[in-house]
């Protein structure tokens, strides 16, 4: 079944209602932006705190990226925010439709908002420098850099998206492929890492190491296209701008999740569908990864990790939308759903309203609860005021109904 929104019915608007909200991906938004504001519990502290409880070595893991190969919760907040992006655009075209407005309007829409979100993400990145820090590894970046393909290919059958999704795939492995590994008299000093580095490597899968890559070398060049206080030579966690091209698959992705959402036959028909396609992703990431032929790597978005990803989001959108809108459980996702509905505000809250209350009263709040609770969970009780705090500014918003739209 193809759900795709077409030109012709862009032409014809009568036939274009204003589409309903779905709970379940609000509640998902919101689920995915509260892992990234709770980040101001650090858990890492903690577990240093306590160095012999598994408990908060768990919970410090899943709040921390993972080195290089592999995933934590924390690593799935990105692909879920920028696959939740492509589940809203049929949506939100819907509605464009419905208010009249033709392909050429939102066309123009799609490259301002993908201009607005490119340059707000070097906005949250130049915060804390002396000067603007133009780089393009943020989240917003990225999924801005794509996203007026994603709207293309909104407008073409689901067959064509997922030969581009392959051809994108492919074609970003292909480079990496090409692209030499380091030779005996390679000059590590120039790439913030050894060749020693224990999360290095081996054979084919060389091709993918940290800092050594094609998306490094290109950034090499790239980067030092912008006025900088001193030459780019690497980016510390190994994170690039060519990722935006990987992103896109994971958008694209949603994209089509949000088409079969939108058009579903039955519930039943829905999860199933999700389900499989979680089961087929996850096949081919684990065995590219085991094989060697193309590791589950985050911090370069490799394929692998464009599928594996993926299929914990498709998991993760069934069982939201299982327990929000099939079993009807909206008022448990409530405090989630606030946050899921104005993700671009909780996101710009979370790189400069909770930081400035991190510096300015994490200290002042926390140590008087020293004697009481201990200064190894200072965080805690100082995240979890910030954490209400934030959460409160969100549920006035929506009350107000003060939605930040791009």
């Amino acid at each position: 079944m193809h759900s795709t929104l077409t030109h012709k019915d862009l032409k014809d608007f009568t036939t274009i209602p204003p589409p309903q909200r779905v709970s379940s991906v609000d509640a998902y938004r919101g689920f995915v932006m509260f892992l990234m504001m709770a980040e101001v519990l650090k858990f890492s502290e903690v577990a240093e705190a306590f160095p012999g409880s598994a408990f908060w070595a768990f919970l410090d893991f899943q709040q921390s990226h993972v080195p290089w190969v592999g995933c934590s919760l924390h690593d799935l907040i990105q692909p879920s925010f920028s696959f939740l992006v492509g589940v809203a655009l049929p949506y939100s075209m819907a509605s464009r439709a419905s208010k009249q407005q033709s392909t050429g309007v939102m066309w123009l829409h799609t490259f301002r908002r993908s201009l607005i979100l490119v340059l707000l993400g070097i906005f949250l990145r130049s915060m804390h420098a002396s000067q603007t820090n133009f780089t393009f590894e943020d989240t917003l970046s990225q999924i801005g850099l794509g996203y007026p393909i994603l709207f293309g290919l909104a407008l073409v059958t689901e067959r064509v998206q997922w030969s581009a999704l392959i051809l994108i795939l492919f074609a970003y492995a292909l480079a990496f492929a090409l692209y030499p590994i380091p030779g005996p008299y390679f000059d590590w000093s120039e790439t913030g890492t050894t060749a020693d580095w224990e999360h290095n490597l081996k054979g084919f899968a060389a091709h993918w190491n940290k800092n050594t890559n094609f998306a490094w070398a290109f950034d090499r060049w790239f980067m030092n296209l912008f006025p900088r206080e001193k030459p780019f030579l690497f980016n510390g966690g190994g994170y690039s701008t060519l990722s935006f091209i990987p992103t896109l698959g994971t958008m694209i992705l949603g994209l089509i999740a949000g088409q079969w959402l939108k058009s579903a036959q039955s519930t039943s028909w829905l999860i199933r569908r999700f389900v499989i396609t979680a089961a087929v992703l996850f096949t081919f990431a684990i065995v590219l990864n085991i094989s060697g032929i193309n590791p589950i790597v985050k911090r370069i978005w490799t394929p692998a990790w464009t599928l594996f990803s993926g299929g914990w989001c498709f998991v993760l959108l069934a069982a939201f939308y299982f327990v929000v809108d099939v079993k009807n459980a909206r008022s448990w996702f409530f405090p989630l759903i606030v946050i899921g509905t104005n993700s671009i505000a909780a996101y710009i809250i979370a790189h400069t309203i909770d930081r400035f209350i991190d510096e300015s009263f994490r200290i002042n709040i926390s140590q008087n609860y020293d004697l009481i609770f201990g200064e190894g969970v200072r965080t805690l009780v100082s995240g979890t005021v910030i954490l209400l705090i934030e959460w409160w500014i969100l549920y006035w918003m929506y009350t107000k109904k003060l939605f930040i739209r791009i």
